[in-house]
């Protein structure tokens, strides 16, 4: 009777999700590919709708959904439900982000981009990382004249689902690479306010994208090593992390 039980509980682990056998996760077959390029398309318009609006890290799953046909649904689905632990990663699940919790609205965030007047777009932070952020900038302004700005902060798990099947193109359409650098939904520290992620950048537009040394090397980085503890922030993903994720200088944790 044990050994059937045992036989039922792995079975139905086993098949509880969507297998990974369903989808090639070194470099998605031809076919999937093209299906990938007709999902983006379909939902072009209302990504650029709701961008425009300033309320993509709010995208609800029924929204992403909407505009896709029934297969379509069926394939975006098979990537909502992967385990990112099954793949290249060690990261703990944080749960699904709805978009409809509640938040402070980060705004007027003014830096330099290739030398040009850049806003950031609005963003989502908790009450109470927002002021620990807002803390923690006054005592980096006050040590050395300088602060960073949050490039990226809350973002729901529809939308993280969007952002990990957008930047496959990326990684040559492979789930195994893209996973170190886009979380899948419900493994995303963006997606979980209780350990909400801030992407930083600098006044000069400096993020570290695609060259994580150029964040590392500034002054503010080397301020946030030292200081960013006292203000309930850690770095996620250090150059020795054991999880598998690329080095990320600039993607700070809150954590109590």
């Amino acid at each position: 009777m044990l050994k059937y039980f045992y036989f039922i509980f792995v079975f139905s682990f086993l098949f509880s999700s969507v297998s990974i056998a369903d989808l090639n996760i070194d470099r998605l077959s031809q076919p999937d590919i093209n299906e990938v390029k007709a999902v983006l398309t379909a939902l072009e318009p209302l990504i650029n709708e709701r961008n425009a609006k300033n309320n993509l890290a709010s995208l609800s799953f029924d929204e992403l959904y909407e505009p896709l046909v029934g297969s379509q649904k069926k394939f975006l689905k098979q990537f909502e439900t992967l385990d990112a632990n099954a793949l290249a990663v060690k990261i703990p699940y944080r749960g699904i982000a709805t978009g409809k919790e509640k938040f402070v609205i980060l705004t007027g965030q003014k830096i330099k981009v290739k030398g040009e007047d850049f806003i950031i777009p609005p963003q989502f932070l908790p009450v109470d990382v927002n002021e620990c952020y807002t803390n923690m900038m006054a005592a980096m302004q006050k040590d050395i004249g300088k602060r960073l700005y949050v490039e990226s902060a809350y973002r729901s798990s529809a939308y993280q689902l969007y952002l990990f099947v957008y930047y496959l193109q990326n990684h040559d359409y492979s789930i195994r690479e893209t996973v170190k650098f886009v979380a899948l939904p419900g493994f995303s520290e963006h997606g979980c306010p209780r350990c909400q992620a801030l992407d930083f950048i600098n006044a000069d537009g400096i993020n570290g994208d695609g060259c994580p040394e150029q964040f590392d090397a500034l002054p503010e980085y080397a301020w946030l090593m030292k200081n960013a503890h006292k203000f309930n922030f850690v770095l996620s993903y250090p150059k020795d992390s054991q999880s598998g994720i690329t080095y990320e200088p600039w993607h700070w944790r809150f954590e109590k």
